[in-house]
Order: structure tokens, then C-alpha cells, then sequence
């Protein structure tokens, strides 16, 4: 459904803007956008695959570095009201992604702090229990083996949160802060069709 190409070269206003350039063909602008989903043009998700060409290039380019999309299409206007309301359209998608994003993010953290919480008095319950089988059975070889499983599954209670706030949040942060600069994309729509302009007299 779209065909698209990352722009290899950009023109001297766009190399001073020092922006990203990706270039989307299309035959109709509505193929940009998910022709199953009922809100207005403005409030419309993009088409999955559309969406996920545009995030997969902008994960390739340096991070910080604006971005610019450039649509072309075959005979439908590039007027100016009528692009700027394709831009505030795409630009509301990834704001929207970037928002359920740190929802997302917001969620992982309360669910690490309970995890932590639980975790830490599943530890110190088993270091207790353990400490008074150790006092009961002091010579008991199974009591010994007992109460060190017991330390044992008490720090592996914490794993869980433990890989939350080491590993799991960054990515979920990255992907926030990739809608961002999504969401701040200059978009430009050009009409392939339109005859060329006569050469001055």
C-alpha cells in the first residue's frame, strides 16, 4: 500500500535545518491513515504498516536530529490548509503514541514498586524463618538445607523488580522520547501530477 524511500540528499534549506528527510509515494493521502478507524481526519490513526515504516526509519537516524516527512501523491493538491492538517494529523498520532507510552511506563514502575515491597517482606520473612529453624535445629542437616532454600527463594523473590528498574524501563523511555521527535515532524505534501510550471518569458 506505500511505497516509501528515505531521502538520500537534501536541499540547502533542509541541510541548514539539519533535518531527517523520509519520503512516502503515495497514490491517494488517505492511504497514509487506517481506513477501518472512525474519527475525524484529525483524531485518525495512521495505517499499521505505514506507521511502523515511518518509526523504523526514525529509529535509524542520529537521535535529537529533527525529522521531515514529504509526501507525494498523484493529482490531489498540496494546498496549504489542506497540508497543514495532514501535518497536525500525523503529528497528534505519535504525540498520542508518546503519551501511551509513559502511561505504559508510568504502569511498569507502580507495578516495580509493589513487587518491591512484596519482595523485600518475602526476604526478610524468609531470612526470619530461616534464622529459627537455624536456632531450633542448629546440628539438623536438613534444617540447614531448609533454611538456606528459604534465603535463597527470598532473593529471588526480587528478581522481578530488580529487572524492572534495571532493564525493563529504558526501552519503554527510549520509545517515549522516539513519539516525541515524531511528534514534532514537519510534513510537506507535493502533488506528482501537478504540470510543471512554464519557464519564466
Amino acid at each position: 500500500m506505500v511505497a516509501g524511500t528515505v531521502h538520500g540528499s537534501t536541499s540547502a534549506a533542509q541541510a541548514s535545518a539539519g533535518r531527517a528527510v523520509l519520503e512516502l509515494r503515495l497514490g491517494e493521502v488517505r492511504q497514509l491513515f487506517d481506513s477501518m478507524d472512525p474519527a475525524p481526519f484529525r483524531e485518525r490513526d495512521l495505517d499499521p504498516k505505514a506507521a511502523d515504516y515511518i518509526v523504523g526509519w526514525a529509529e535509524e537516524t542520529p537521535k535529537g536530529q529533527p525529522l521531515a516527512l514529504r509526501l507525494y501523491t498523484h493529482g490531489q493538491p498540496s494546498a496549504a490548509g489542506g497540508q497543514a492538517l495532514l501535518g497536525e494529523a500525523v503529528r497528534e498520532y505519535f504525540k498520542g503514541r508518546a503519551i501511551a507510552k509513559r502511561r505504559e511506563l508510568s504502569r511498569l514502575f507502580r507495578v516495580g514498586r509493589i513487587s518491591l515491597a512484596i519482595g523485600l517482606g518475602f526476604l526478610a520473612a524468609a531470612i526470619s524463618a530461616g534464622e529459627a529453624l537455624g536456632s531450633l535445629f542448629a546440628a539438623d542437616s536438613l534444617a540447614y538445607l531448609l533454611r538456606e532454600s528459604l534465603v535463597i527463594g527470598g532473593w529471588v523473590a526480587l528478581w522481578r523488580p530488580l529487572e524492572i528498574f534495571l532493564y525493563d524501563w529504558w526501552p519503554l523511555r527510549g520509545q517515549a522520547q522516539l513519539y516525541d521527535r515524531l511528534g514534532a515532524i514537519e510534513v510537506s505534501l507535493f502533488d506528482e501530477g501537478a504540470p510543471a510550471a512554464p519557464p519564466p518569458a
